[in-house]
């Protein structure tokens, strides 16, 4: 059952509050490295009920005076073409994503820094497009030895010969497309140019994620770890800040392992370091407002359990190795969480086994649990879609809001017009057919109505469904899980 357990409000004032005085900390002028994704945040709405996907952007609206966002990415990633799996578009689509986004939104978008920079065919093309439309773009280099040799990296040798990123605001959002786009090094990079030009500006971290003051082993926390399995991010409590205050804080290890030498380069630009431990460059608030502490440990197990789910279905797809799955797999029996704490897996699985076809089954925000078979026309999963509809509608099970008549003639077309081979209809089709007859019969109008009331909900199929299929729920707010089988024994499945 959803229940909120995080005050959103809360978080966007008191997160805007404590950057504000960071400004002032540094004399006026901030470079905020933003980590892991700054709207459509899903992971952190999931495992703190409450907080919205666009939440860190409403924050950084309430600060649009004093931003400015500067767009990092590698261009390593350019000539790789590198994927984003979550949207499936290369990473430099996504910063022209970004970019819109950002400018749709109200922010200002000041520059897009290439890291690593080489000149390369897609490189320039890439250059092009951004200046034809007024986006400057800057060049940072490969150092060798980097981080580690910082006598050469902060030199003339080192972030000297890297362009220096002018900037207009006081707040500057450094974001990119994925990790591993340099977006820390370019904020060094900025303090060591603007210190040498007599600019007085400071550096800090926001990353939702591990909250710095829950516990080692809170819920929410180990949730963090099971949505990075596939980067062997391991939460550990942070020895610098221990030592320094006395009190036990938990950062992720990468931070922790680079903090020395990190340390180090900010005793080189300043002449001393203005942190003494990894958290203290952390300006994250979000465990000041967790409202409701049961409920977000609950559903943070919930999560583990759809990326432990997950990870079988990528496993299944060669996108996901045994041991990421190993990973997933410790996380929840270490922690006696069970996959049989998520009541529409065994909902799914019984109504495969009692049909013997595919079959979904849908936990509603309010614990309902509705099924939906296989049949002659429709997909197991559009079937549980059309129940549940009915079902938040109040229209008696055995009324056919959408009978055969209407239907069959759009199977037809699917099969023999279009030369499709499966006549059943996807989830997108069963809507549109929903739609359509919502104009004549006011059930399906009815039923139509109840759409919103899906969010929150849970879902889970008996086999793999198709990408369509899958982008349907998920644009309804429907998190989904399902078996790692396909429903047919073959080489290719269309997506």
């Amino acid at each position: 059952m959803y229940q909120i357990g995080f005050d959103n409000e809360k978080y966007i004032a008191m997160q805007s509050e404590l950057i504000r005085k960071r400004i002032n900390q540094f004399g006026g002028k901030l470079y905020l490295e933003f980590g892991g994704k700054l709207f459509d945040d899903y992971h952190a709405s999931r495992v703190l009920p409450g907080f919205k996907p666009d939440t860190k952007l409403e924050m950084l609206l309430s600060l649009k005076d004093k931003a400015e966002i500067v767009i990092v990415i590698n261009s390593e990633t350019i000539e790789q073409a590198k994927i984003r799996e979550d949207l499936g578009i290369t990473y430099d689509q996504d910063v022209f994503r970004l970019i819109d986004a950002f400018h749709a939104a109200g922010l200002f978008v000041g520059s897009v820094c290439l890291t690593r920079y080489t000149s390369t065919k897609h490189t320039k093309a890439f250059e092009r497009i951004l200046n034809r439309q007024g986006i400057k773009t800057y060049h940072h280099y490969t150092i060798p030895n980097y981080p580690y040799d910082v006598d050469r990296i902060v030199s003339d040798e080192g972030y000297g010969k890297n362009d220096y990123i002018e900037t207009e605001r006081s707040l500057i959002v450094v974001t990119a497309p994925g990790p591993g786009s340099g977006k820390m090094a370019t904020c060094l990079s900025q303090l060591y140019n603007e210190n040498i030009r007599g600019i007085k500006s400071g550096y800090a971290k926001f990353e939702t994620f591990p909250i710095w003051n829950l516990p080692l082993k809170h819920p929410v926390n180990l949730a963090y770890e099971a949505a990075t399995a596939d980067l062997n991010d391991i939460n550990m409590i942070d020895p610098y800040h221990l030592e320094a205050y006395g009190v036990s804080t938990v950062n992720y290890n990468r931070d922790i392992e680079i903090f020395p030498v990190l340390n180090r380069i900010f005793e080189k630009i300043y002449g001393s370091s203005p942190y003494k431990s990894p958290t203290d460059m952390g300006v994250n608030m979000a465990g000041n407002c967790i409202i409701d502490d049961a409920v977000c440990q609950e559903a943070a197990r919930q999560e583990i359990i759809r990326r432990y789910l997950r990870g079988l279905v990528d496993r299944r797809l060669e996108k996901a190795t045994d041991e990421t799955v190993s990973k997933l797999e410790k996380l929840l029996v270490s922690n006696e969480i069970s996959v049989a704490m998520r009541p529409c897996v065994a909902a799914a699985r019984e109504k495969a086994a009692k049909t013997g076809a595919p079959a979904a089954a849908i936990e509603l925000p309010d614990g309902t649990i509705i099924t939906g078979k296989t049949s002659n026309l429709l997909g197991s999963t559009s079937a549980m879609l059309i129940n549940a509809l009915k079902h938040l509608a109040g229209i008696n099970d055995k009324v056919l809001i959408l009978p055969a008549a209407v239907i069959e003639p759009i199977c037809e077309l699917k099969t023999k017009g279009l030369g499709g081979h499966n006549p059943r209809l996807h989830t997108d089709e069963i809507l549109l057919a929903l739609s359509i007859s919502a104009v004549t019969n006011p059930l399906a109008a009815l039923a139509l109505e109840q759409l919103p009331k899906l969010r929150h909900s849970q879902c889970h199929t008996s086999v793999i469904l198709s990408q369509m299929d899958s982008k349907t729920l998920w644009k309804l707010g429907i998190d989904l899980t399902s078996e790692p089988v396909y429903e047919k024994k073959k080489l290719y499945h269309s997506k």
